[in-house]
């Protein structure tokens, strides 16, 4: 009989090639697959909400994966914590639903981005994750052009190409908070393509210091291909900080639903949005 868990994972993601397997590279999925192979002493193949890209980071990650037998999962959560390097850890493992599936079956995924504005650049605790603001930005104007980019859209002009993915997305919250010397902008959707949100935040950021008028952000929403006007943000200021599921009884309906538009990944690769 086969059990499916559920983790909830958190990454550092500075000395990671991101989420996805890559030959020869240090990986999350890769670091992660490992290290429950050989604990649980069976291969193990994850599935995951959403697949960062090199240097960003995650606090609230999400995957799943099959196994012949059911382990003792407080015993697995403590053997992990002493395979797995300093800069992953899974915060959390639980028996999932047979029809619950990290990718599909997710309702929305939540980004932060952190920005310093302070004229000494971030403080050298935080450098990891927090990126310099050099330029003075209109905070009011970016919320401006966030707003305009809320709803259903084809976001090519803000993702990079990938084979047979999808760029339309539905964009459910878009907006900037100031504290003191901290800007952060909270990006939550459907889904996420590839570089989509970096592109976003480079997009607004353009806005903010003047170089691009608001209604700039309609006319990439028109296009549909990757826009070279649209600057991606640095990686480390962006962490996955959540991802919302259904409850259990409509996981089977969310999925289906999922799969209808979007692609599956090429078998043995680890999955993502």
């Amino acid at each position: 009989m086969t059990t499916r868990l559920r983790l909830d994972i958190a990454y550092d993601g500075a000395e990671f090639r991101g989420w996805a397997n890559q030959p020869g590279l240090r990986t999350v999925c890769g670091v992660l697959e490992q290290a429950l192979s050989t604990v649980l002493r069976e291969p193990v193949q994850l599935t995951v909400a959403g697949r960062t890209d090199a240097g960003v980071h995650a606090e609230g990650q999400v995957a799943h994966c099959d196994l012949g037998d059911a382990p003792d999962l407080g015993k697995l959560t403590h053997r992990l914590a002493r395979f797995l390097p300093a800069d992953v850890r899974v915060t959390r493992i639980a028996v999932a639903p047979p029809e619950f599936d990290a990718r599909f079956a997710a309702l929305r995924r939540h980004y932060i981005y952190r920005l310093s504005t302070a004229r000494h650049g971030a403080n050298p605790l935080e450098r990891g994750y927090v990126v310099p603001q050099a330029k003075p930005v209109d905070v009011e104007a970016m919320r401006a052009a966030s707003a305009r980019l809320l709803g259903l859209h084809d976001f090519a002009a803000f993702c990079r190409f990938r084979e047979g993915a999808t760029t339309v997305r539905e964009l459910q919250r878009y907006d900037w908070a100031v504290d003191g010397d901290r800007l952060t902008a909270t990006v939550s959707a459907d889904a996420f393509c590839w570089s989509m949100v970096r592109s976003l935040v480079g997009a607004v950021l353009a806005v903010g210091e003047g170089r691009r008028p608001v209604e700039w952000v309609d006319r990439l929403l028109s296009e549909r291909t990757r826009s070279s006007a649209v600057l991606v943000a640095p990686a480390h200021g962006l962490s996955l900080v959540a991802v919302d599921y259904p409850a259990d009884a409509d996981l089977a309906a969310r999925t289906a639903e999922t799969r209808a538009v979007r692609t599956a990944p090429p078998p043995g690769s680890c999955c993502g949005d």
